[in-house]
């Protein structure tokens, strides 16, 4: 079984696919199982013996409307997929990639991303990626991007876990932001058993103007481990940004949170806030008052956490 069918049904995407105005490209570790493109989106993907080596480009002044679906996907239970991109959104083009990662039977799986991406000149570019692993805990993933924004550009990613144990995950995300761009990098994931969690986001402000926001929501249970580092640097006049991280911990959850603040400019400014604790008391009495066990109101809260 080629695992089309499993991963359909994970992704929720048998409807979204439908629709022929809908561009995707559908992978089960090493194998294109689907791809459909519309104008002014090219995918040019070739399969490795492990992986995939994609190009992906949204030509010039291009607005899709509708996402564009990548499904990485691998249905065995060991197995090394590796997926290596190359995005180009050129000038005055905009997309929106929904990026389905399901690892539903790992074991021993290690997904690799390693994606090197460039925002055109006015351009806009939102990634969203959504991760549903299996309960084994089996799953090693290890997103990276560097990322390249021109003149009043736009960049928007979330990492998001909606379901499953995370194993293990490596974020490793920089960008570089030009002239009147703008930089939003969030992060959304919790952990329990021996999960490890480690997160390493940072924005370069190099333009007058261009501005960032590096956001992180985690929550670590049972045994769990988080380590967040989250840097910001501004060197251009009139550059803004901030950095946000909220950790909560429970049981002998571990979480470490660094964010650093770099400003070599007079007329630049960036914030910073971080907080580490177990879940708000308050919050807490109030939900058991109405009703809810403690176990019940504290993934309440973790779920309002990273909603």
């Amino acid at each position: 079984m080629d695992g089309v069918e499993e991963l359909y049904r994970l992704s929720k995407l048998d409807k979204a696919l439908e629709d022929p105005n809908v561009g995707h490209i559908v992978i089960n570790l090493n194998k294109i199982l689907d791809k459909r493109l519309i104008p002014g989106l090219e995918i040019d993907a070739r399969e490795l013996e492990d992986g995939i080596d994609a190009r992906i480009t949204v030509r010039e002044g291009t607005v899709i409307e509708k996402p564009v679906h990548l499904c990485f996907g691998v249905t065995h239970e060991k197995a090394v997929q590796r997926i290596k991109t190359e995005v180009e959104i050129q000038e005055n083009a905009e997309v929106l990639f929904l990026a389905h990662c399901i690892f539903p039977n790992a074991v021993d799986v290690t997904h690799i991303m390693d994606a090197r991406i460039t925002v055109g000149e006015n351009a806009k570019y939102t990634y969203l990626e959504k991760h549903i692993h299996g309960e084994y805990g089996g799953t090693k993933v290890y997103p990276k991007a560097r990322v390249e924004l021109g003149k009043n550009s736009r960049f928007k990613t979330e990492f998001e876990l909606l379901s499953g144990r995370v194993g293990l995950i490596e974020i490793d995300y920089e960008t570089v932001c030009r002239e009147e761009s703008v930089m939003e990098m969030t992060s959304k994931v919790s952990g329990r058993g021996n999960d490890i969690i480690r997160i390493s986001e940072v924005g370069h402000l190099v333009g007058e103007h261009a501005r960032g926001v590096l956001t992180s929501r985690v929550a670590v249970r049972e045994n769990a481990k988080a380590e967040v580092h989250n840097k910001l640097n501004a060197t251009a006049a009139y550059a803004r940004g901030h950095v946000d991280c909220k950790e909560i911990i429970q049981d002998n959850g571990i979480a470490t949170a660094i964010p650093i603040v770099q400003v070599s400019h007079p007329k630049a400014h960036i914030t910073h806030e971080a907080s580490i604790g177990s879940v708000d008391t308050k919050q807490l009495e109030t939900l058991m008052a109405r009703g809810l066990t403690e176990d019940e109101a504290v993934e309440l809260i973790i779920e309002g956490l990273l909603s």
